[in-house]
């Protein structure tokens, strides 16, 4: 009997596009900001990974992991000590969103300096 190498499961799409898939897989709550903390700070364990993402409780960075880890985006490191230490990362298709991630992270921190000196002001979508 041999055991065959799982295939990285992306969610379903109705639409069946590819990028639908991605993005849901993506943007669940906390997902990408846990693929940030891997992606700037490398590997992780487990509490140190919780604590980089304040509001983010143990049930939920599990969930995240396990779905990151079956669709072969984030790698889990298990070594049998006691306590037992388990590390998360990037796997090398993880690594194919740095790229993505960096640029997003840029935009975020323009946009941010941008609305703390921006006035107040209401967005008027009829102005252009």
């Amino acid at each position: 009997m041999s055991i065959q190498p799982l295939k990285p499961k992306l969610p379903h799409s109705p639409s069946g596009c590819p990028m639908d898939s991605l993005l849901r897989l993506i943007m669940g709550q906390w997902t990408c900001y846990i693929l940030w903390v891997l992606c700037s700070q490398g590997p992780q364990r487990f509490g140190v990974l919780k604590r980089s993402v304040p509001g983010l409780s143990a049930k939920v960075l599990t969930e995240r992991l396990r779905l990151l880890e079956e669709s072969r985006i984030v790698y889990r490191d298990h070594v049998a000590t006691i306590p037992p230490q388990v590390t998360y990362g990037l796997s090398e298709r993880g690594k194919e969103l740095v790229t993505a991630l960096d640029e997003l992270f840029e935009i975020a921190k323009r946009w941010c300096e941008e609305d703390k000196e921006a006035p107040e002001a209401s967005y008027d979508r009829d102005s252009d």
